[in-house]
C-alpha cells in the first residue's frame, strides 16, 4: 500500500465535503471528520493511516449506513451496494460493510429472493418474478435455484385465479371488457398464448 495525498477538498453543503485524494478515491465527509484527521490539500496519508482512516473509520461508518437500510426493508446485495456508492463509499469500505452483513445473516439474496417469490407467486408470473429479481441484482443461479424449488402454481392456474378475482365471464365479455382484463394480465407478465387460451378467446378482440 503506497502513501496517498488529498488533492482537493471542496464543500458541498454546511456541513459536508467532497474529499479527493490522488489514487482517484472521492469521499464524502463532515467537517469535524476532516478535523479529527488533521485533513488538508497535500496532505500524505501512509499506510497505517489509510488502514486507520479507511477500514476503521469509514468501513465502520459504511456498516452502520447498510444496518440503517436493512431497518427499512430487506434489500439484496446489489441494491446495498448501489446505495452506498450513491453515499460516496469507497469500494473496499462497501466490502467491509457487506463482508459484516454476511457474517450475521443479515444479508443474504437466497433468503430475500424466496421472501419475493413466495409474496408474489400468485399475482405475478414467473418470468415477471425472474425480471424483477434480476433488476434487484440477485444472481441467476440464485433465481432459478428459488424459481424451481418455491414456484408451484402454474402460469395457467394463476391466470385462472386472477380470472376469477377479476369475475371475468368469457361468454358475456363484450370487446371493451375482453381488452381491459387482457391487458391487464399482460402487465402481470403473462405469456399472450396462455392468456388468450385461459380467457377461451382467439385473437378476434385484440387487435
Amino acid at each position: 500500500m503506497n502513501q496517498i495525498s488529498v488533492e482537493s477538498i471542496m464543500p458541498v453543503s454546511q456541513k459536508k465535503y467532497k474529499v479527493r485524494f490522488d489514487n482517484g478515491v472521492v469521499v464524502e465527509l463532515y467537517k469535524g471528520d476532516i478535523k479529527a484527521f488533521s485533513l488538508s490539500e497535500g496532505k500524505t496519508l501512509d499506510e497505517e493511516q489509510q488502514v486507520v482512516f479507511f477500514e476503521e473509520f469509514l468501513g465502520k461508518r459504511a456498516t452502520k449506513r447498510a444496518m440503517h437500510l436493512l431497518e427499512k426493508c430487506d434489500r439484496t446485495e446489489c441494491e446495498i451496494r448501489n446505495k452506498l456508492k450513491k453515499n460516496m463509499y469507497p469500494e473496499e469500505c462497501i466490502d467491509i460493510a457487506i463482508n459484516y452483513l454476511y457474517s450475521y445473516h443479515y444479508l443474504d439474496d437466497m433468503r430475500y429472493a424466496q421472501n419475493y417469490v413466495m409474496f408474489y407467486n400468485e399475482t405475478r408470473s414467473k418470468q415477471k418474478i425472474k425480471c424483477d429479481l434480476q433488476a434487484k441484482g440477485v444472481g441467476r443461479e440464485i433465481i432459478n435455484d428459488v424459481l424451481e424449488e418455491y414456484y408451484q402454481d402454474n402460469e395457467m392456474e394463476q391466470i385462472k385465479k386472477l380470472l376469477e378475482k377479476k369475475q371475468f365471464n368469457p361468454e358475456g365479455a363484450d370487446a371493451k371488457e375482453f381488452n381491459r382484463v387482457y391487458s391487464f394480465l399482460m402487465r402481470k407478465g403473462f405469456k399472450s398464448s396462455n392468456v388468450l387460451k385461459m380467457m377461451k378467446k382467439d385473437n378476434i378482440y385484440y387487435d
